[in-house]
């Protein structure tokens, strides 16, 4: 008898001890992706009755405020400019959580966090709270711009700081207004919700950097670059004049824009975007070019301050050349099996202005506390080097070349400032072309650097081109901006 009481009691402790390793784990080791899950419920009903902190442009404009309704819920989010910042401030709603800053942020426009709680004695002492407001990068000028550059055109622009990442403009359209997912009455919220939702253009899904796009011929900056940084080419390397490329292990052939025929040096075959030229380079590198784009983080999603984050690029896999060359081929004119985001796009231009350093994009600057002071301010990271500053400087130059001496980015050239850039046409099967324009300017001391992404052929269909369709969105934005 006393055996099996001390089986059942063994039994019992084992059984304690499971639970108690078992509560552990959850509050600790799981506790903040717990508190962060979007269906925990418990943590969205409690912020969904409390005030939320503002949230502002860098030049003051009120992007997100609270206002005290009559209703339960006590308070509700507005967001004064509606569509025009919608995809960086996301939305607040009581059914369907957040998304945006409203999401990646919530902590501390909530004034949950240790900063923002625990301030000082008095205010522990009197159970007083602390809202965190965020001051973002985004300028609402530079914005204004983009949108108004766009012109009502489906597609994308990216303005940043390419010595900070700092997000200066980012505006994709179709848009949507965040304040129809932030109404209190359930019956016309998930109206709205689902009209949103269901709509096939996909207005809550920012096409700035949250879906992927063939690159076209704007890809070949990379191509150059990582063709020069592992010794496979350099500016004056010369390739062959020709319409069309032989593909290997097929029938097949890469041709020129137009059919047209060209080559030469590196830089010509840059400055006239040579389909031909950069389709050869990418076969001579082979599985080289592939490690490069790993070195490029081309697959990779690029880190931002925003939830959802942004979507995953697609790219050769080392490994794959002996069996893949046609796609590796097209790969190297940003065809095929390249896909990106506009947001990284910009980067890739930004990394060429700041002499090979790829930075984190953010477009948050500073959080500050109910009484203005700054709680966090969010310093520059690089997130990748793919390239030397020497590499960065050469294919600058080519940069250069393509607006100011007779390329294929002319429409983008400002008078008094030199503009370094890139054009791209990406064919899409059963599309018109995707119209694709990178920058940067000044290109002596660049201070902003921008990707313009215009789909679907813009307004002239199927003869669209990166050189006239996007080129001058682009120029209209620089100038504002400088």
């Amino acid at each position: 008898m006393n055996a099996a009481i001390r089986k059942v009691t063994l039994v019992i402790m084992l059984l304690f001890l499971v639970i108690f390793v078992q509560l552990n784990y959850l509050q600790v080791v799981t506790a903040d992706d717990l508190a962060s899950n979007p269906y925990n419920r418990r943590d969205l009903l409690r912020d969904m009755a409390s005030e939320r902190g503002d949230i502002y442009t860098a030049d003051g404009e009120l992007v997100a405020i609270s206002e005290e309704t009559d209703d339960e819920l006590e308070w509700i989010r507005k967001y004064p400019f509606a569509e025009m910042f919608a995809q960086i401030s996301g939305y607040w709603s009581y059914q369907y959580f957040a998304e945006g800053l409203e999401r990646s942020y919530n902590d501390e426009l909530t004034g949950r966090t240790p900063e923002l709680e625990f301030r000082d004695l008095s205010e522990i002492l009197m159970d007083t709270r602390q809202l965190g407001t965020l001051r973002l990068t985004i300028d609402s000028k530079a914005q204004r711009a983009a949108i108004n550059a766009l012109g009502g055109l489906e597609g994308s622009v990216v303005a940043m700081d390419p010595q900070t990442g700092a997000i200066l403009a980012m505006y994709s359209n179709p848009t949507y207004d965040p304040n129809l997912l932030a109404v209190h009455d359930r019956d016309t919220l998930d109206a709205n919700y689902h009209r949103l939702i269901d709509d096939p253009q996909k207005p809550t899904v920012a096409h700035s950097y949250r879906e992927i796009f063939a690159p076209g011929s704007t890809f070949k900056v990379i191509t150059a670059a990582s063709a020069i940084e592992m010794g496979y080419a350099t500016p004056d390397s010369n390739y062959p004049v020709l319409t069309a490329l032989d593909l290997p292990l097929t029938n097949l052939t890469l041709k020129n824009y137009g059919g047209s025929s060209c080559g030469g040096t590196l830089t010509e075959s840059f400055k006239r975007s040579c389909n031909t030229s950069f389709g050869e380079i990418a076969l001579d590198m082979g599985d080289d070019f592939a490690k490069a784009l790993d070195n490029w983080g081309v697959d990779q999603a690029p880190p931002i301050d925003l939830l959802p984050g942004a979507a995953t690029g697609t790219a050769p896999q080392v490994g794959n050349f002996s069996q893949q060359k046609p796609q590796f081929a097209y790969a190297g004119i940003g065809q095929g099996d390249v896909s990106v985001t506009p947001l990284y796009m910009c980067m890739v231009a930004a990394t060429i202005a700041n002499e090979g350093k790829m930075m984190t994009p953010h477009v948050v600057d500073q959080v500050l506390d109910s009484d203005g002071k700054v709680v966090e301010r969010i310093t520059p990271k690089v997130w990748r080097e793919p390239i030397s500053p020497d590499t960065a400087g050469q294919v600058k130059d080519m940069m250069i070349a393509v607006v100011n001496e007779g390329g294929t980015g002319t429409r983008a050239a400002i008078d008094g400032v030199v503009v370094a850039g890139k054009t791209g046409t990406a064919q899409v099967n059963g599309q018109d072309p995707g119209a694709w324009f990178v920058a940067f300017a000044p290109a002596d001391n660049p201070t902003v650097a921008i990707a313009v992404h215009v789909e679907d052929g813009g307004n002239v269909g199927g003869n669209a081109s990166g050189g006239v369709v996007a080129a001058p969105i682009a120029r209209q934005v620089l100038e504002a901006i400088l």
